[in-house]
């Protein structure tokens, strides 16, 4: 059963091609990620958007409050990232949405296979949402070069 409140009808979702980089920027620092941007420019984050496959803002008053993207080849495989929505909007269901519009769009393509990596402590709104933790398969990254 869904005990989450219904998404407020002065927020919206929706599928963009581009976006007020301050907005961008607002998001990554409210949750926490810009230290771990390694002191580029905000520049670089202005390629996220549209080299994106689907790119979902949540919008209040057409102020961006919320994001959430998807990375994939549009035919077997995605991978959700930067999930975020500003702490003031937390628990009003964006999230949920930015995520199930996400799932929507990938499905459109027949993509059958998503994935992501949740921050601790998150697990548990992703397993609401359908995802399962991938048994067997240990997430891995590069390291860093520098």
């Amino acid at each position: 059963m869904d005990t989450q409140k219904a998404l407020p009808k002065k927020i919206e979702i929706r599928l963009i091609k581009t976006a007020r980089l301050d907005e961008i920027v607002s998001l990554y620092k409210d949750a926490g990620w810009w230290k771990n941007s390694y002191g580029k420019s905000p520049e670089f984050l202005r390629g996220i958007v549209a080299g994106s496959a689907l790119f979902a803002g949540a919008f209040e008053n057409n102020k961006m409050i919320g994001m959430g993207r998807a990375l994939s080849d549009k035919a077997s495989d995605a991978y959700i990232q930067d999930v975020a929505v500003l702490k003031e909007f937390q628990g009003r269901g964006v999230g949920k949405k930015i995520i199930q519009t996400l799932i929507t769009g990938l499905n459109t393509w027949g993509v059958d296979w998503i994935g992501l990596i949740a921050q601790p402590g998150t697990t548990g709104f992703y397993e609401n949402l359908g995802f399962e933790q991938l048994e067997g398969h240990v997430p891995l990254k590069l390291k860093d070069r520098k």
